[in-house]
């Protein structure tokens, strides 16, 4: 005798989020010499792929996606292209072939100080940089003792930011940046300044950013703070992705390949 008994119908899937960074085929090449001209055949060749005299491919043939809340650290010898797929998805550079999409904003804390003016005043770069990242005035107003607290620097508002030593600059800086909304954190070895109490408290501002769902794009040759924050790694040698795996296997792959403890 059949059953009435309704048979469960299992929950479908969830649909895998739509990745946040997609890098497909992307390249990047630069002149070794800038006084090196192009000959007028170069300025009008059709074959846009060939390397030409004096340049060379920075990053090529670079493909990877990143999903929303990932953890990713970037890893490879100085000079293999880490810092300049930062820039690429930071939009601050353009892939000469390929494509970067980046789907959400980003947070950089790539060359942190970058952007602050030398003649105006601690008050006056914190609103400006803020202002520039996208904040509004009352979003600046609102967060502004946050900012200045966690920089520990109040007593230097009215100060110009030329005469802030490299440590304070730092710290103002992660204070702005690290306080924008955006879903995307890009950080380029900026934790390896400043004295070892504020590098902590900015490990712990990037654990909250994390825990809130945030995506983090790391590059650094700190493995320990690799292995704190990333989950997922991609290992960068002479401009191509040698491989994309746990961040465990990556970092033990490069240190096999260079023979560091």
């Amino acid at each position: 005798m059949a059953s009435n008994t309704p048979v469960p119908v299992p929950a479908a899937a969830a649909a895998p989020a739509d990745p946040v960074i997609r890098v497909s085929d992307a390249g990047i090449r630069f002149r070794r010499n800038r006084r090196q001209r192009r000959s007028f055949k170069d300025l009008f060749s059709t074959r846009v792929r060939r390397t030409r005299p004096g340049e060379f491919w920075a990053l090529r043939n670079v493909n990877f996606t990143v999903a929303p809340g990932e953890a990713i650290g970037v890893v490879g010898r100085n000079g293999q292209g880490k810092s300049t797929l930062l820039k690429l998805v930071a939009e601050v550079m353009i892939a000469d072939e390929g494509t970067v999409s980046v789907n959400a904003g980003v947070a950089p804390l790539i060359e942190i100080t970058g952007g602050f003016v030398d003649d105006l005043t601690v008050r006056d770069n914190v609103y400006l940089t803020a202002g520039l990242h996208g904040m509004k005035r009352a979003e600046i107003d609102a967060r502004f003792q946050e900012i200045i607290d966690f920089a520990e620097i109040g007593d230097f508002l009215d100060t110009p930011y030329k005469h802030l030593s490299s440590g304070m600059r730092v710290r103002i800086a992660f204070a702005v940046i690290s306080r924008l909304e955006e879903p995307i954190l890009l950080v380029d070895e900026v934790l390896a300044v400043g004295d070892k109490g504020f590098r902590e408290k900015c490990y712990r501002r990037i654990e909250e950013l994390l825990e809130g769902g945030r995506t983090l794009f790391f590059v650094s040759h700190n493995e320990r703070d690799l292995r704190r924050f990333c989950t997922r790694g991609l290992y960068l040698d002479k401009g191509a992705l040698v491989l994309d795996a746990p961040i465990d296997e990556v970092i033990d792959r490069y240190n096999a390949d260079y023979n560091t403890p």
